[in-house]
């Protein structure tokens, strides 16, 4: 079974939330806060210090606690991800998009409605913790069964712990 951990990130400005363009293998752009995955010898803030500072070119001095984690189980592909989500409490920098996989594409200041939109073509295991947390409507736990042998066309489910 392969396992991969992401670690994602909540950095707000003026209420407005980041969130960076994706481009997939399909060519298709998904939105997402900015972050990515935890290498071998990494903790999962370490990475996201790494991943946002290539994605947005913002430069985070300090994290907040974890504010929520997820849990996705793709059962017929036989993997398993968690991703960690931390707020960034104190970051600088300007918007400058240097990502070494060239799968950033934008950055982008949102307003939690504009989030909502943008993240509406999104993985549930993306839109859903990310928008719960914005709204304060629920802290998780956020748990997926992926069934099917292609994402495009997956049925997704929450499940309870």
């Amino acid at each position: 079974m392969k396992q991969w951990a992401v670690a994602s990130s909540i950095i707000v400005s003026d209420d407005s939330y980041l969130l960076v363009a994706n481009r997939r293998r399909n060519d298709s752009i998904d939105w997402s806060p900015p972050g990515g995955v935890v290498d071998e010898g990494e903790t999962p803030v370490e990475a996201l210090t790494r991943e946002v500072v290539e994605e947005t070119g913002l430069s985070v001095a300090s994290w907040g606690p974890e504010a929520y984690a997820v849990t996705v189980r793709f059962i017929d592909l036989q993997m398993h991800l968690t991703v960690n989500c931390f707020p960034a409490l104190e970051w600088s920098g300007l918007l400058v998009i240097d990502d070494p996989d060239n799968i950033v594409e934008e950055a982008l200041w949102c307003s939690s409605s504009r989030c909502a939109e943008l993240l509406a073509e999104a993985p549930v295991w993306v839109s859903e913790p990310f928008l719960a947390h914005l709204s304060g409507s629920e802290t998780g736990p956020f748990i997926y069964e992926v069934h099917g042998e292609k994402l495009a066309n997956a049925q997704v489910q929450r499940v309870a712990q």
